[in-house]
C-alpha cells in the first residue's frame, strides 16, 4: 500500500498552491509549531499514530464540532451536544508536514462511514478534519480529492470537512489512555473491530 500513501501525499503537494511568486521571494521562515485537529472516531485509538511520527510535539483528546460549552465525556458520549471525540496535535511543520499528517490520518479511519467509525456509531464519533487554516482547508480538500480518485475500495468518502472552532481537552485519565492502562486499550481496540477493518479497507502495511 505505499504505492498509495506515497500517491495521496504527493498529489497533495503538487495541488496546494504555492505562496508568493517563483523563485521571486525569500523563502518565509516556517515557525517550529503548528496545530492540526482530527476526528476519527475513539480518541484513544487515534493518538498512538501520531505519537509515532517525528517532528509531533503532543497529541491532545478532546471535543470539537459542537454546541455547549466545556462539555464532558458524559454529555458528549450520549450525543446531542454536536460534539465529536478528536485528538489535537501540535507538531512541528519543519519536521512533518501537514500532507503527511492528513496521510497519516486517512489511513487510520474508516472514511466511508457516516455516522460514527468501526464499533462506535453516532455523530460524536464522525470522521473529520477540522482545519486552522486557508492553506490548511486546501491540503484537506486536495487529499479528499486524491483518496476518491486512488481508493482501494468502492464505498465514497465521507469524512467531513470543517473549519476548526473551539476545542475542549477531554478529562485527564483519556489522554494517553494507550499507555496508561495498555491491556484495556488492546481489548478495545481489538473488540471494536478497528485493525481488521483498517485492514479490510487499506491492506496490510509493507
Amino acid at each position: 500500500m505505499q504505492t498509495i500513501h506515497r500517491a495521496i501525499w504527493l498529489f497533495v503537494l503538487l495541488i496546494t498552491p504555492l505562496s508568493g511568486t517563483l523563485a521571486a521571494e525569500p523563502p518565509v521562515a516556517v515557525p517550529d509549531r503548528a496545530i492540526a485537529t482530527f476526528a476519527g472516531g475513539c480518541f484513544w485509538c487515534m493518538e498512538p499514530p501520531f505519537d509515532k511520527i517525528d517532528g509531533v510535539i503532543s497529541t491532545t483528546s478532546g471535543y470539537i464540532g459542537g454546541h455547549k460549552e466545556n462539555p464532558t465525556y458524559k454529555q458528549v458520549s450520549r450525543g446531542g451536544t454536536g460534539h465529536t471525540e478528536a485528538v489535537q496535535i501540535v507538531y512541528d511543520p519543519n519536521k512533518v508536514s501537514y500532507a503527511e499528517l492528513l496521510e497519516t490520518f486517512w489511513h487510520n479511519i474508516d472514511p466511508t462511514m457516516a455516522n460514527g467509525q468501526f464499533c462506535d456509531r453516532g455523530d460524536q464519533y464522525r470522521s473529520e478534519i477540522f482545519y486552522h487554516d486557508e492553506t490548511q482547508q486546501q491540503q484537506a480538500l486536495a487529499s479528499k480529492q486524491a483518496l476518491d480518485e486512488l481508493k482501494p475500495f468502492k464505498a465514497p468518502v465521507v469524512t467531513r470537512i470543517t473549519t476548526a472552532t473551539m476545542f475542549y481537552p477531554a478529562e485527564e485519565y483519556h489522554q494517553d489512555y494507550y499507555q496508561k492502562n495498555p491491556l484495556r486499550y488492546k481489548f478495545y481496540r481489538h473488540g471494536c473491530g478497528r485493525d481488521k477493518r483498517l485492514e479490510e479497507l487499506w491492506g496490510k502495511d509493507d
